[in-house]
């Protein structure tokens, strides 16, 4: 039986340093995740704990400085540039607290955009687009330019764009960091609502606890660590109490 069975997502000794002039510095080491299969999980807290550090790892938008990110049984983190290029437009969407549309194009040439990437011809893409922008309430929307969108809905059209390409896997970096309450709970609830529908395994980083709470299991990313984050526990999303296993390792 394969002892990853259910697993979406798996970190094995995961480590992260950046060289700083004639100094290193260590964001994380001896990391150990797992995301189970349909999962959605929060990872919160402060700035500079390296919580995008560890989504850029997770999407192979990074390499490890040692340890490997798995999807299922396969290792992804000494993939080719290529390979790994491809294995992202195929299996992973992300969202990003800013949304990085092409102003100059339409919203449904920015959501086709992965897919005219991949070599599928306009023909083709254009109504995969198009439903993924009616499934986030924007078919209405689809000929005006980026400029033309509210804040709102150009974060829906970076959604529809993150799920035009059918991935297992959603990886959302502070989604609603640029938007007000009001708007970011509307993007909330629609990636609840397409988690759901896609049967998608999520990954979301925000600093936004109450949003944090709706997914599945809640981690927090403190002093280098990757721990659950408890209510009883923590006055706030800051106040960890650190816990060092016996060979240094940190287990979720």
């Amino acid at each position: 039986m394969d002892a990853n069975a259910g697993i979406a997502i798996r970190t094995e000794n995961l480590a992260k340093t950046y060289r700083s002039g004639q100094s290193e510095v260590t964001v994380f080491r001896h990391l150990e995740l797992l995301v189970g299969d349909g999962e959605s999980v929060a990872v919160i807290g402060e700035s500079g704990a390296g919580k995008s550090t560890l989504l850029h790892l997770l999407g192979g938008l990074d390499r490890p400085t040692e340890g490997t990110v798995y999807f299922g049984s396969k290792g992804i983190s000494h993939l080719s540039d290529a390979e790994l290029s491809e294995f992202r437009n195929r299996e992973i969407g992300f969202v990003w607290q800013s949304h990085s549309l092409l102003p100059e194009f339409t919203a449904l040439e920015n959501v086709m955009m992965p897919l005219l990437i991949r070599g599928m011809s306009r023909k083709k893409a254009a109504p995969l687009a198009e439903k993924k922008l009616q499934e986030v309430g924007l078919d209405q929307r689809t000929t005006h330019r980026a400029g033309e969108l509210s804040g709102g809905e150009q974060q829906r059209v970076a959604v529809a764009r993150a799920l035009v390409t059918s991935p297992s896997v959603l990886l959302a970096d502070e989604p609603t960091g640029n938007l007000d309450y009001r708007t970011g709970e509307g993007v909330v609830s629609l990636l609840e609502n397409l988690h759901r529908a896609h049967r998608l395994t999520s990954v979301i980083v925000t600093h936004n606890l109450a949003f944090a709470r709706r997914c599945d299991r809640v981690l927090l990313l403190e002093r280098g660590r990757l721990e659950p984050f408890h209510e009883s526990m923590h006055a706030a999303e800051t106040q960890a109490v650190p816990q060092t296993g016996t060979n240094g390792s940190t287990y979720v």
